[in-house]
């Protein structure tokens, strides 16, 4: 009772400490009264608390165990997806960043409505707000098992605590709140994770034995270097994946570029992305060694034969009820970095859905002027309603399988296409309207079907053992013998056979096809583009073009002129 007392303390602090930084946000400064303040913080945020808050929003709960179980269950391949950030960000900061810099609009897709119209802009729009609905409904349930799995409070309930209290924090501080709350709450991840890492350490002697006990259960796997597509992670698909998915998130979403435009300058902007990149690729790893530890702890009887658990997603919250409920205060402390995690993501998705709502679906439709003080109330009316879907579709979220997959699959069905009409946009003049709409449409569709189509092969997992259980009876024993039986996957059509890593890119390619053979069929003229729509290589390239084109012109004339000049001074000869 002493225990579970302390940790209800700590939980407790740690969410109090967020909802005293939304009150203190409301009370201080500008109050949140003016839209410029509660979308963009006066764009006066500095640099480490941006970068954390890039961080936590796109390493969330679905993530901390998805990583985990993935690493349990699968092995290691999945950590080499973190070496294509590093390509993706120098993409990010000095290919996309400058555009948006230039123009500065609250909402991302306005740009799409300078570029190619009102009705790209709304497409991409809707696309994006269904995408963050859906993640943070994950989120939200991922959550709520690791609160079942430790507390036994029902996963419902669990929901609803943690969508209101980002509800209450959002709404009144704004984005100065979510930004200074995901630093403290990014903290919290960190310890969590780390006191997982490091209890199973002592257990054994060291994070190195932690490793040779991994990799002498064929847990260390970094050799699949096969190019088929089908192969659920290899380097290809985990390295071209990742790195579009990257650059698709931290380039082309309102959620990680209304934090860009926080802060003051573009200079400070790139600061903050390269400050991001090393914090998500250390959690990153931390996670996805968390996994290993865990595993070194029930390599001999592994809790799901035994029925223990029922997924790999509650593999983390049972390690921590074996080794951490001894403890006083280490559950709290890890259950509010399970919070936490989930409060990152869902807070700065309700921010950016509502500020989305506000620019992309009534400003451009309404006659009527709202005053900034209107805006802002509508701000926060929608952040609650959007936060009462979430916690809605929250509930229907047991059903999607693994959750790291699950929210892979949404970043790449959604945001392939979706980034293949930003770079159209930026770096290909040429293409129009009529050309990126149909190539939105024809994407969106092409990859809902086979990301949600199927049936799809079964995930094969590597061999876990119950040898060192103790069994109460040989019944029991029995059934645990029992192996899996897996479907041929050569049986299942090809197209929902492709990994789900490979989505995002065949959203990519398909939306960029078809995009630039439709603009083909409809005339488009450059002349009329303006030079800030595009990146500074393109529009630089052009001017070039049209000044050596005016130039051209200029010398035609000039020689015409002085050709007619000749002529009228020519003096004819008279036959004597």
């Amino acid at each position: 009772m002493a225990f579970a007392i302390l940790d209800s303390v700590v939980l407790g602090c740690a969410l109090l400490g967020s909802v005293l930084i939304g009150l203190y946000y409301r009370i201080t400064g500008g109050r949140q009264k003016t839209t410029e303040e509660y979308i963009l913080g006066d764009k006066n945020l500095s640099v480490i608390p941006v970068g954390f808050s890039l961080m936590a929003s796109f390493m969330c709960a679905t993530t901390m165990f998805g990583l985990s179980s993935e690493n349990y269950m699968r092995g290691t391949h999945f950590m080499v997806i973190n070496a294509s950030n590093i390509l993706g960000t120098p993409i990010v900061a000095y290919l996309f960043l400058p555009v948006f810099f230039k123009l500065g609009y609250v909402s991302i897709y306005q740009y799409l409505e300078e570029r190619f119209g009102k009705m790209v802009r709304t497409a991409t729009s809707l696309a994006f707000s269904l995408q963050t609905i859906l993640r943070t409904a994950l989120v939200l349930y991922a959550a709520a098992i690791a609160t079942d799995a430790i507390t036994g409070i029902p996963q419902v309930i669990s929901m609803i605590g943690v969508g209101v209290i980002c509800i209450f924090y959002s709404t009144i501080g704004g984005i100065k709140a979510v930004i200074i709350t995901d630093l403290f709450q990014s903290i919290l991840m960190f310890a969590s994770v780390f006191a997982v890492i490091i209890i199973s350490a002592l257990e054994v002697g060291g994070l190195t034995e932690i490793w040779n006990i991994a990799n002498e259960y064929g847990r260390v796997n970094f050799s699949n270097f096969q190019i088929d597509p089908t192969v659920r992670h290899s380097w290809w698909s985990l390295f071209i994946g990742g790195m579009f998915t990257y650059v698709s998130v931290y380039a082309t979403n309102q959620v990680q570029v209304q934090r860009y435009l926080t802060m003051k300058n573009y200079d400070a902007a790139v600061k903050t992305l390269w400050f991001s990149w090393p914090l998500t690729a250390f959690l990153s790893l931390a996670m996805c060694f968390s996994g290993l530890a865990i595993f070194v702890k029930y390599r001999d009887c592994d809790p799901l034969k035994t029925h223990r658990i029922e997924s790999g997603e509650q593999l983390m919250s049972l390690f921590v009820l074996d080794t951490m409920g001894s403890i006083p205060g280490l559950t709290g402390l890890y259950l509010s970095g399970v919070w936490s995690s989930a409060m990152c993501t869902v807070s700065a998705a309700l921010n950016s859905l509502a500020a989305v709502t506000l620019e992309d679906y009534i400003l451009p439709f309404s006659r009527a002027e709202l005053s900034d003080k209107n805006r802002v109330v509508f701000l926060k009316l929608m952040v609650i309603v959007y936060g009462i879907l979430s916690i809605m579709l929250g509930y229907c979220a047991q059903y999607v399988g693994s959750l790291l997959e699950a929210s892979m699959s949404l970043l790449g069905i959604i945001g392939g296409p979706i980034l293949a009409i930003f770079t159209l946009g930026i770096f290909v003049p040429y293409v129009n309207q009529k050309g990126s709409l149909i190539g939105l449409t024809i994407g969106l569709v092409f990859l809902f079907v086979i990301g949600l189509g199927g049936p799809k092969p079964r995930l094969k997992n590597l061999p876990t053992y119950t040898n060192g259980c103790k069994f109460e009876n040989n019944l029991i024993n029995s059934t645990l013998s029992v192996t899996p039986i897996y479907k041929d996957s050569e049986s299942y059509i090809y197209l929902f056979r492709i990994s789900y890593m490979y989505y995002i890119v065949l959203g990519f390619l398909t939306t960029s096809v078809v995009a630039l053979i439709a603009s083909l069929c409809f005339k488009s003229d450059v002349k009329d583009l303006k030079p800030i729509l595009l990146s500074s290589l393109v529009s630089k390239r052009i001017m070039n073009e049209s000044e050596n084109a005016r130039n051209k012109r200029i010398k035609i004339v000039r020689s015409v002129s002085n050709s007619k000049s000749m002529k009228k001074i020519e003096i004819p000869i008279k036959k004597v």
